[in-house]
């Protein structure tokens, strides 16, 4: 999970991480560690350490099997990570009616999402 303050303007989150070199980083953790980070589908093509789901075929074809066990695993990793946000939204009502300007929240969050690790 990655937290940013907040930006002007908007954009899809896929370009933020870009322009934060936060894919760079996920992609070098991925060559270099051995820890590529799963993704939903909208950031496919985002580099080879970003691991998304693989699409269904079009027509009446099924994914192989092989492809349905990696895009379970992999649903279920993201899961983890969807948890962690849902329980740091619902645990801090805070985020969810914040009444503070957009510079201070992304500190907000980032704060809070430090208090899990404790």
């Amino acid at each position: 999970m990655w937290t940013s303050i907040a930006m002007p303007g908007r954009q899809h989150d896929t370009s933020r991480a870009h322009e934060l070199g936060v894919t760079t980083a996920l992609n070098w953790s991925a060559a270099d560690l051995d820890l590529p980070a799963p993704a939903n589908p909208g950031y496919e093509s985002t580099g080879h350490g970003i691991k998304t789901p693989i699409k269904q075929p079009t027509g009446d074809s099924r994914l192989a099997i092989g492809d349905r066990t990696y895009d379970r695993l992999q649903r279920e990793l993201r899961r983890q990570g969807e948890g962690g946000f849902a329980i740091l939204v619902g645990r801090w009502e805070t985020l969810r009616h914040t009444t503070t300007g957009p510079r201070r929240i992304g500190v907000i969050v980032a704060a809070l999402y430090l208090t899990h690790f404790e």
